[in-house]
């Protein structure tokens, strides 16, 4: 079959499970069908496969899968999808329903054979990892105490790994402002952002996010960053750049895990900024009160070998501003279970008037009561902000 069969199996496969349509499934499943995101002990084959769709789309009222993003290489199918559906149904391994919107990013890996789905891995939230975090609140008392204390040391070693990461130093730019903004969470996550002094009058500058949280995630941005500072020095496109960091995260990370990552390049003198994308939140450029967003296609660093990325540029003019953020930002629930999201994200900056640390604060303030009063936060908010001084009259 060709890529584009083999991506429009994948996605059928994944709106029949969106419908819990079992039938459905069964058609496009290889007979010897392997699930490899299943909890230890269950057996990994259609059936058990099958029956953790059932569950799940047994539990959840509207059910949705939306595809973000597809690339096929080989036998294989990369997709990026959002699975959003209400627990107000049934109970789920044991729990009563919530009611509760529940919207999860999600990636999934098959690999194919012969026109049916031989393999599947999966990033995301699955009923395996619901489970186990039922159980885990179900355990004793005492072995709760116990796991906190090391929770709390993992995140001490966490929070040291990822403070040693970031930049000591803001670089001073004539003629710009940069302006960080980091708030970690307190179950540590892989937010990073650094700044590349390079040749000829330009700038590199990176934002990211890894996959998960505390040591391992920790680990990860050290990896990462490592790695991206040394292609600076060795690659003066962005694209190949995320193109030569891919490839040696996928050898050297572990499986399941990645990074996105947005990386741009400025010319300091002209103002031209050249930029790629690793499957990163899209930055948002504001000029006065209009804001767009910097738009480049690329899938994240670490999942498949011999990626491309897409490369744009553009010029930012006197008065204008760039905000990178992480997803700990829009993803911020409100007591209604409310996303912030990029909708409400784009209204606040075409709103306000205040540009560098100052629009930083303004932001955290709006999330403040946009969230309400004991809001804790769920992942670590990275802001960055570039600013290009308005000319003197």
């Amino acid at each position: 079959m060709s890529a584009e069969e083999n991506m429009a199996l994948a996605r059928r496969f994944l709106e029949a499970r969106g419908k819990g349509d079992l039938d459905a499934i069964d058609e496009m499943m290889a007979p010897d069908f392997v699930d490899h995101t299943l909890a230890p002990g269950q057996e990994p084959d259609r059936e058990a496969y099958k029956r953790q769709v059932a569950e799940y789309a047994a539990a959840f009222s509207d059910l949705t899968y939306t595809i973000e993003d597809q690339v096929a290489g080989a036998d294989k199918v990369v997709t990026r999808f959002t699975v959003s559906g209400t627990h107000d149904r049934r109970a789920l391994v044991g729990v009563a329903p919530t009611g509760r919107k529940e919207t999860n990013m999600a990636i999934a890996i098959h690999r194919i054979v012969r026109g049916k789905i031989a393999e599947e891995w999966g990033v995301g939230t699955s009923i395996s990892e619901v489970r186990e975090g039922f159980v885990a609140r179900w355990m004793h008392l005492e072995q709760e105490r116990i796991e906190r204390e090391l929770l709390e040391q993992e995140l001490r070693v966490a929070r040291r790994i990822q403070q040693a990461s970031l930049p000591k130093e803001v670089p001073t730019l004539e003629g710009w402002q940069i302006a960080p903004f980091y708030q970690p969470a307190r179950e540590v996550g892989g937010d990073f952002y650094d700044f590349h002094l390079l040749s000829d009058g330009r700038v590199g500058l990176a934002v990211g996010d890894a996959t998960g949280h505390g040591i391992p995630a920790a680990l990860v941005v050290s990896t990462t960053s490592g790695m991206l500072r040394l292609a600076a020095q060795s690659y003066s496109s962005p694209g190949e750049m995320l193109q030569r960091v891919n490839e040696a995260l996928v050898a050297d990370i572990p499986p399941s895990t990645f990074v996105t990552c947005f990386y741009a390049i400025l010319d300091l003198q002209s103002g031209h900024l050249v930029y790629a994308n690793a499957g990163h939140n899209l930055p948002c450029r504001r000029h006065e009160h209009a804001v767009a967003e910097l738009k480049a296609r690329g899938m994240p660093l670490g999942l498949m070998p011999k990626m491309s990325y897409e490369e744009k540029e553009t010029v930012l003019v006197p008065g204008e501003s760039v905000l990178f953020y992480t997803d700990g930002l829009i993803e911020a629930h409100n007591p209604q279970r409310e996303m912030l999201g990029v909708p409400r994200l784009r209204g606040l900056l075409g709103e306000s008037s205040k540009g560098g640390r100052d629009l930083s604060a303004t932001l955290m303030e709006e999330l403040g009561r946009f969230t309400g009063e004991g809001w804790e936060q769920e992942d670590d908010i990275t802001l960055l902000t570039l600013e290009r001084s308005a000319r003197r009259s």
